[in-house]
């Protein structure tokens, strides 16, 4: 008899705890899914204005690079100031991603079209490759056929106006596309990095020309090819982690913690995140009581949901699959152990 008061007494608790879940899900609030997918946008938003801003900032800089080239006649400046406008041109593949991006789920596309900045890296990864081949091809040339440098000041000044340009440009690009996920926007600003390398090879050339070494540009033009190597890999590896749907561990771990805090939650099976554009999704499985009706095991699940999109930093959906965590040797999968 104890045990069937104590069984009911459970049953009481799990039906009071099943109306204030649903009270809580029911009561709007400042943090759902709705707010998440504001969130995105104004992502993308931020994402346009970096573009924007990138663009003009390496126009202008290439813009002054080109007027002293047009009175000092140095090649290895020209070839840097080509580059420049080249690079500042890379804001076209990401305006396209992010607008591209912004476009609605469709029953084809039915994820959405956040994968399109995933693309636009793999130009940028492409154009940095270019990028590092077309530095080390001039450094060679250089160095079979030296070539004379007028008014070394100004190409030096040339030259540290590139790399300032360059690496302001860099940093608000990978500061703004950690902050909002996009991997092509890192990629973009790594790719902005290589080219104050380039630049600064300019200023150092320059340097050692009026020191007398005429061979010390193309010498620091291949260091600063190895140098681009190494950022290109960094780009590659970031393009190719988000292609491979993979995240960081600790977002996983988090996401472990937040559903073992939640209230009927017994324990947490898989977790699988992945990358939409700039926004995760989640499908996760979770072990609840055997006992608890279809509606009650419903209501744990989305709650848990309800938690993960509170907490975990930009996830914008998640699916949760609730399992009964049945007596010892059950197994509520085995009809689908021959199709995994």
């Amino acid at each position: 008899m104890a045990n069937g008061h104590g069984h009911g007494r459970e049953r009481v608790g799990a039906v009071g705890r099943l109306i204030s879940r649903l009270r809580h899900v029911l009561t709007p609030h400042s943090h759902d899914s709705l707010d998440k997918t504001d969130t995105a946008l104004e992502s993308s938003s931020r994402g346009m204005r970096v573009v924007g801003v990138s663009f003009a900032a390496l126009m202008v800089t290439a813009l002054v690079q080109a007027v002293i080239v047009s009175f000092s006649g140095s090649v290895a400046l020209l070839g840097d100031t080509l580059h420049n406008f080249a690079d500042a041109l890379t804001a076209v593949p990401l305006a396209i991603a992010f607008i591209v991006g912004r476009r609605v789920a469709t029953r084809r596309f039915t994820y959405g079209y956040g994968r399109a900045e995933d693309l636009a890296g793999i130009v940028i990864v492409v154009l940095i490759a270019v990028s590092a081949a077309l530095a080390g091809y001039e450094a060679i040339q250089r160095l079979i056929n030296p070539q004379d440098v007028h008014a070394l000041g100004w190409v030096a000044a040339a030259g540290l106006i590139g790399f300032l340009g360059n690496e302001l440009v860099a940093r608000y690009r990978i500061r703004v596309g950690r902050q909002i996920g996009s991997a092509a926007l890192v990629a973009d600003g790594l790719h902005a990095r290589t080219d104050g390398f380039t630049s600064l090879a300019v200023l150092a050339g320059a340097g050692g020309v009026a020191l007398g070494f005429p061979i010390a540009d193309p010498i620091v033009g291949l260091l600063i090819t190895v140098a681009i190597l190494f950022v290109l890999r960094d780009a590659a590896r970031e393009i190719y982690h988000r292609l491979m749907d993979a995240v960081d561990p600790g977002l996983v771990d988090e996401a472990e913690r937040i559903l073992a805090r939640v209230p009927g939650v017994k324990r947490v099976g898989s977790v699988r995140l992945r990358w939409v554009g700039h926004a995760l999704r989640a499908e996760v499985e979770i072990l609840v009581d055997h006992r608890l009706s279809v509606v009650e095991a419903h209501a744990v699940a989305v709650e848990a949901e309800h938690r993960l999109i509170h907490d975990l930093p930009r996830l914008t959906a998640a699916t949760v699959h609730a399992d009964p965590d049945g007596p010892a040797g059950t197994d509520h999968h085995a009809v689908l152990a021959t199709h995994h």
